[in-house]
C-alpha cells in the first residue's frame, strides 16, 4: 500500500473514523466494525481496523494511567528510534519503524522533522499537541 493511496483516502479515513476521536473509536461495535468493513472509501483490512479500534482503546488506557497521551510519551523520554519503535509494538498493532519515526518526528520527540535552527523546531518543543492531552 503506498502513501499516495493512503493520503487520498484521507477524507474517507477521517468521515470514518469518527474526525479520529480515539474516546469514540475504543467504543466502536460490532456494528461499527462492519460498517468499517463495507465502507468501499477506506482499506476494508479486518486486521487492520481491529488494530485501529485496539489501539484507540489502548490510548484511552494510556491516558488514564498517565493522564494523557502526551504524558505516556514523555514518560518514556529519552530514548532512540529503536527503542521508541520496541515500545509502541509493544503497546500496539500495526506499527512499524516508519510510523513511529514519523508520528515522534511530528510532535519533536525524535529529530528530522525540523533542523534545530528552524522556527518550528523550537515551537514543537514547547507546545503539547491539543490532541495528546
Amino acid at each position: 500500500m503506498s502513501w499516495d493511496i493512503i493520503l487520498k483516502k484521507e477524507p474517507n479515513f477521517r468521515k470514518a473514523y469518527s474526525n479520529y476521536d480515539f474516546n469514540k473509536i475504543a467504543n466502536y461495535s460490532t456494528k461499527d466494525r462492519d460498517r468499517l468493513l463495507n465502507e468501499s472509501g477506506i482499506i476494508r483490512n479486518k486486521l487492520k481496523i481491529d488494530a485501529v479500534i485496539y489501539n484507540a482503546q489502548k490510548v484511552v488506557s494510556l491516558c488514564n494511567e498517565h493522564g494523557s497521551f502526551y504524558e505516556w510519551i514523555n514518560s518514556s523520554h529519552p530514548l532512540d528510534k529503536t527503542n521508541w519503535v520496541r515500545l509502541f509494538k509493544k503497546n500496539f498493532k500495526f506499527v512499524g519503524g516508519e510510523i513511529v519515526g514519523e508520528f515522534l518526528m511530528s510532535i519533536g520527540f525524535l529529530e528530522g522533522a525540523h533542523c534545530k535552527s528552524c522556527t518550528i523546531f523550537d515551537s514543537i518543543k514547547q507546545k503539547t499537541p491539543k490532541w495528546l492531552e
